[in-house]
């Protein structure tokens, strides 16, 4: 699938109530908190690039529509996102890793849900991975902090 299509198909699935009902758009370049636990490892990174983010109107709430890139053999680490996760498998094989369900086995065209506040890893195959994720979060909170 082209990657306008991708993006086409992220856009049409942001909720009326974030885009159409007057929500005043964020830049998409404002700073994003990540925390990240320190390793010690030059292991490669994954890199989260915000492309668009909206506030939901009459809440706390805001949407971000991020580009996750994974160098082969990346991994998160464990961590934890203060809202919900949807995404998309647009390039390379992504193993998702969540506790307390099976490990799943991505790619492109594969989906993945992440409930809010749920412990989980994800991993670039023996490829790089791009993601297209829509993160719903509390204004303010990191997208993700390091979990135990």
């Amino acid at each position: 699938m082209k990657w306008s299509t991708v993006a086409a198909l992220v856009w049409a699935a942001i909720p009326c109530a974030t885009l159409a009902c007057g929500a005043p758009d964020v830049q998409a370049d404002a700073p994003v908190k990540v925390a990240q636990a320190a390793t010690g490892d030059e292991k490669p990174q994954v890199k989260r690039t915000v492309l668009r983010r909206v506030n939901v109107p009459d809440s706390k709430y805001e949407v971000l529509v991020v580009l996750v890139e994974a160098p082969a053999g990346a991994s998160a680490g464990r961590h934890t996102h203060p809202g919900s996760v949807i995404g998309y498998v647009i390039e390379g094989e992504y193993t998702m890793m969540i506790d307390g369900e099976p490990v799943r086995a991505l790619k492109p065209g594969d989906s993945l849900e992440v409930p809010s506040g749920a412990v989980h890893d994800e991993r670039a195959g023996d490829e790089p991975a791009k993601l297209l994720a829509v993160f719903t979060v509390e204004r303010g909170e990191p997208l993700s902090a390091p979990a135990p």
